[in-house]
């Protein structure tokens, strides 16, 4: 597989939008059809991509579900289809069943132009058996599930010699999920010369690296809806040191993010924070200096996952640390350089989403706020903390919990493995499953708050990849 190397220019604009189907050089059946489905202009991720889809380029689009993307990648593969040829000619990767069942009934309502075109999902949690028969009576499309893909290469029932289109749909969940390394494996079967559309909501480094490794000079794409850069509302606050840590707890009880982190300057003091606050009731870890890899891996597992609120960390620890959607940043201590500052709090509101940073400060600090508004040219906003006790009392109730499986890399299990016998036989639909990370010896499957007890007698009850495995719920 040739590794690709640079990218192309980038689009990125605030879109208004008034391109029609009909401008578009397609085929006049499938023009006739996307107009009876309804569809007569372009959003803006269409507009932006299909014309350069329909010219055969990679693309690498940030787009999130409702966007229009499906159509967008589903017209440029079908325009390029071989009717007469029953061979897997395009192929999209998804993260779930789910998402592959919606994408594959889009792509077959799309393809109505005509009756020779043959859609199949391969995904987990279905009979194998089946899908074997149906591939063997030719396909043109392939959607499905990245494990199940990967079992079918390997076992030959699914070739990929005459594929002309590769399509990574929410590549970034894809990644979140653990599926890098299947995602890999599966592409090694496809041939180097190949159109590749990548999308993702989000633009991280292993985004661009994924595509730096699968596509071919892509074009990149940004749609910026808005008319302004996403905003990170920042207050401060003068408290007497001795109310440090109860001003630290009104404004996690007052604001309640899902997803916060709070920087202090001390490890020593790290710990102390995140012990008071478990103490009071919030879900809490600490991220210093003094964990050794293993415990930092499951503090950095359980908070990326949304199965715990509150990250207190200092700067040296946080660094790397890249967690989207990232709600608020609490400045426990304030840093002596303004560009810590700014560093800190710049790793909320990403993403187009509106972020919050909130600042303890005490007279002696004075003058640190004075240095971060003469570095950011700004005035400071100051607030005031209600009077508040820290006490226990459950405020904080992760929207996601963490399991534990005793299987892993050594015991050749697979995020899709996982995934498969939750959705499968267990029953429990796929946006229900959050990030599924994979170690040696053991793994960990985020699932939403009201599935926890039906996924946990689906592990214990059932089996993955034919095998029993010890499960249960992660508190560290």
């Amino acid at each position: 597989m040739a590794a690709v190397r640079r990218h192309s220019r980038l689009i990125k604009r605030v879109f208004v939008n008034t391109v029609e189907f009909s401008s578009l050089p397609l085929k006049p059946a499938l023009l006739e059809n996307i107009e009876s489905i309804g569809y007569t202009h372009l959003t803006p991720i269409q507009a932006e991509t299909l014309p350069h889809i329909l010219e055969g380029k990679d693309i690498i689009a940030q787009a999130k579900t409702g966007s229009g993307k499906t159509a967008a990648f589903g017209i440029g593969l079908l325009s390029r289809l071989d009717f007469s040829s029953f061979r897997v000619q395009a192929l999209v990767i998804c993260p779930t069943r789910e998402l592959a069942d919606q994408v594959c009934k889009e792509i077959r309502t799309l393809a109505r132009f005509t009756q020779n075109i043959k859609v199949l999902s391969l995904c987990g949690g279905v009979p194998f058996g089946p899908q074997v028969g149906s591939l063997e009576h030719g396909v043109h499309v392939v959607v499905g599930t990245p494990g199940r893909l990967q079992e079918h290469l390997r076992k030959r029932s699914l070739r990929l010699s005459n594929l002309k289109t590769l399509v990574l749909d929410e590549a970034d969940r894809m990644l979140d999920m653990g599926f890098e390394e299947v995602i890999t494996d599966v592409i090694s079967y496809a041939p180097t010369h190949r159109q590749t559309l990548l999308f993702s909501a989000t633009y991280t480094d292993p985004i661009r690296e994924l595509s730096q490794k699968f596509q071919y000079k892509p074009l990149s794409v940004t749609i910026d809806s808005s008319h302004h850069d996403s905003v990170i509302e920042q207050h401060f606050y003068q408290i007497e040191k001795a109310e440090r840590i109860n001003a630290l707890g009104y404004l996690l009880a007052y604001h309640r993010p899902e997803s916060t982190v709070v920087f202090c300057n001390t490890k020593r003091e790290c710990q102390d924070i995140a012990n008071a606050l478990s103490n009071c009731g919030f879900s809490v870890q600490a991220l210093h200096g003094d964990l050794d890899q293993k415990h930092r891996d499951q503090v950095l597992v359980r908070f990326a996952n949304n199965s715990c609120s509150v990250l207190v960390a200092t700067d040296v620890a946080a660094r790397g640390l890249d967690i989207k959607e990232l709600q608020a940043v609490i400045n426990y201590d304030l840093p002596w350089d303004p560009e810590i500052y700014v560093h800190r709090i710049g790793r909320t509101g990403r993403a187009g989403k509106r972020g919050l940073a909130l600042s303890l400060c005490t007279e002696a600090e004075l003058n640190r706020v004075k240095a971060i508004e003469e570095y950011q040219n700004t005035t400071a906003k100051w607030d005031e903390t209600a009077p508040f006790q820290l006490k226990y009392e459950q405020r904080f109730e992760p929207p996601m919990v963490t399991l534990w499986i005793d299987g892993g890399r050594k015991d050749k299990v697979r995020p899709g493995d996982i995934l498969g016998a939750l959705t499968g036989a267990g029953g429990i639909v796929g946006s229900e499953v959050g990030k599924i990370d994979i170690f040696d010896a053991h793994a960990y499957v985020a699932i939403k708050q009201a599935s926890v007890d039906k996924a946990l007698s689906c592990i214990k009850n059932g089996k993955i990849k034919g095998r029993s495995f010890m499960v249960r719920k992660s508190q560290w």
